[in-house]
């Protein structure tokens, strides 16, 4: 499913206007995109969270040219249902 396609369904079952519906989600992303650059994790009661994971340092091996590299640790984004979203969906 596609951006577009979430503020259609969004827009219909509302019926609120696409124009409008499409600000909404955008604003929606923005602040959970927001949330995790700050470090804070997002809860959405019977959904899931949007956390964030460290990632640690890691040796990785490029086999075609025989050599080593340091992968450094990094953060990256992470989203974890909650247990009845997990539940419904199988």
């Amino acid at each position: 499913m596609t951006k577009a396609e979430v503020v259609t369904d969004i827009a219909k079952a509302t019926g609120i206007d696409r124009e409008t519906t499409m600000k909404v989600v955008e604003a929606f992303m923005d602040s959970v995109k927001g949330s995790l650059i700050k470090g804070e994790h997002v809860y959405l009661r019977g959904f899931g969270s949007f956390i964030i994971k460290e990632r640690a340092e890691k040796t990785a091996r490029n086999i075609s040219k025989k050599t080593t590299i340091i992968i450094p640790k990094r953060r990256i984004p992470a989203f974890k249902p909650s247990k009845l979203f997990s539940t419904q969906v199988k």
